[in-house]
């Protein structure tokens, strides 16, 4: 084939190269979990499933217009994806008066630790500036 010529992909009609696409997809994910479940990585499957389709891009083993389709797709509806996890969140926050102590503890925590990295930030920029001015 030569570069003018359309891919066999190309010449597919959108819906088509949409669901090979998502095949694809699934078919890295899948092949993540199962690795997962075999060596008992502790890591989830899914992100497993992306580093294997990471390599697979990287080695041109699989194309990026094969599966451009369906994660350009995925990409457009990616908020609707979180809804089951947003319902969950809320799901929980009747827990979250059980656990109001804990939670004050640690949003506290996290804005001492914020305004303490902030605070030596700003004095470490401004000795880096001022020996720059002495020298």
């Amino acid at each position: 084939m030569t570069a003018s010529e359309p891919s066999t992909t190309a010449r597919l009609n959108a819906p088509v190269r949409f669901v090979l696409g998502l095949g694809i997809l699934v078919a890295f994910s899948a092949a993540g979990q199962a690795l997962v479940t075999v060596t008992g990585l502790p890591l989830p499957g899914s992100v497993v499933g992306l580093a294997l389709l990471w390599a697979a891009l990287g080695l041109k083993i699989v194309r990026l217009h094969w599966i451009a389709d369906a994660a350009d797709g995925l990409l457009g509806i990616l908020g609707l994806l979180f809804v089951p996890a947003t319902v969950g969140f809320i799901g929980y926050l009747s827990a979250g008066a059980d656990w109001g102590l804990w939670l004050l503890v640690m949003t506290a925590g996290l804005l001492l630790g914020g305004g303490v990295a902030g605070v030596l930030a700003s004095r470490l920029a401004r000795s880096e500036t001022g020996t720059e001015a002495e020298v």
